[in-house]
């Protein structure tokens, strides 16, 4: 019967646990720093920069030498293949100037976001294939957490029925398949903000994703004490006229969460998706604030663009303390944010107002 199975051996709930509950600590979140090749690219060509791997891990060593603060607001960090085993300019390995910081590293394992047959522009992830030589691989070389990336887009029709069902069994076997290995899974099933859709659809697209989500998750026996969900946050499209506050979109994902997510599970580390870096950190304090539901999960963020923009654009190639500034005072900020403590504009940084939208986003 469906009824008779096992969850992970008791020594393995404990770590998935205890790596689970070490990420969403208060006052802490991750740094997403799993830009794929192509990403960091166009990154750098912002600033005026050639896409070489050199540059890329300049860059990418620039944000694992900062000042040893930074770990007293993030917790964890989401690395790309390639800068998993890059070294820094005096040898030392990445994942040991990471773990020095007191972060735990983890690892993006997708293969990139593909078309979906029949269905309209929707698409799945692909990667499952040697998924499990692969976790077991990054566990054994340091990573503890591993993240993977569905898109959903809302439109007239979409997100389909098969879109929703196809995203979430692919989710749950990627979850699966990681706990299997040691790797706490960060389940990212990402509603873009494309569209001119209104805050109350984006609600409901949102709630319908998630139970989608976490149906497939129970029915694949995933362990939701070991794993960490990265959603979008509830916003209406980049298109809508009408124009909300952020405490009615942080209500509207509060009670769309509340509505799905089940109590077992220890965080959620929301994306930024687009938004500026100052949008991230007050829509973030927002949703920590908001008092219209209950909110049995750690609340916090994992965020690229919205952690990086100043320190990328302060940096420019050449000031590499300007940068790691940068990215210090918004970890800070953001940290404050993860436990309602921060105070709208006290955190000016030099890509703070830039707008970070980017259609049909890909990593």
């Amino acid at each position: 019967m469906t009824t008779y199975f096992s969850y992970p051996a008791p020594e393995l709930q404990k770590e998935l646990r205890r790596i689970a509950n070490a990420i969403v600590v208060p006052g802490k979140g991750i740094l997403a720093a799993d830009e794929s090749t192509g990403t960091m690219g166009k990154r750098l060509s912002n600033i005026g920069l050639e896409n070489t791997e050199d540059n890329r891990r300049k860059y990418r060593q620039l944000l694992f030498t900062a000042d040893k603060s930074l770990g007293n607001n993030i917790s964890g960090v989401i690395l790309f293949h390639e800068t998993l085993y890059q070294k820094a300019d005096d040898g030392t390995p990445f994942i040991e100037l990471i773990k020095r910081l007191g972060i735990i590293p983890g690892i993006k394992v997708d293969k990139g976001v593909v078309p979906l047959m029949g269905s309209e522009g929707e698409s799945t992830t692909q990667g499952l294939d040697d998924l499990s030589q692969r976790c077991a691989q990054y566990k054994k070389d340091g990573c503890d957490f591993a993240k993977w990336r569905c898109v959903l887009k809302i439109g007239k029709n979409t997100p389909s029925y098969l879109g929703m069902l196809e995203n979430a069994n692919v989710l749950a076997r990627y979850a699966s398949i990681c706990q299997m290995n040691g790797l706490v899974p960060i389940v990212e099933p990402e509603v873009l903000m494309d569209g001119s859709h209104d805050l109350e659809r984006a609600q409901k697209v949102t709630e319908t994703v998630l139970s989608f989500v976490y149906k497939a998750l129970n029915d694949h026996h995933v362990f939701l004490e070991g794993t960490l969900l990265k959603p979008n946050m509830v916003l209406a499209g980049q298109e809508c006229p009408t124009k909300y506050t952020p405490m009615q979109a942080a209500e509207a994902t509060t009670l769309a969460l509340s509505r799905t997510v089940p109590a077992a599970v220890p965080g959620i580390c929301f994306l930024s998706g687009g938004q500026t870096e100052e949008e991230a950190t007050i829509h973030l304090d927002c949703i920590n604030k908001a008092s219209n539901a209950r909110k049995p999960w750690a609340l916090t963020f994992s965020y690229g663009r919205a952690l990086q923009a100043s320190a990328l654009k302060a940096w420019s190639g050449t000031n590499v303390k300007a940068g790691q500034d940068e990215l210090l005072k918004r970890a800070a900020a953001n940290g404050a944010a993860a436990v309602g403590k921060y105070t709208a504009g006290s955190c000016s940084g030099s890509a703070g107002q830039t707008d970070l939208f980017v259609k049909n986003h890909q990593y």
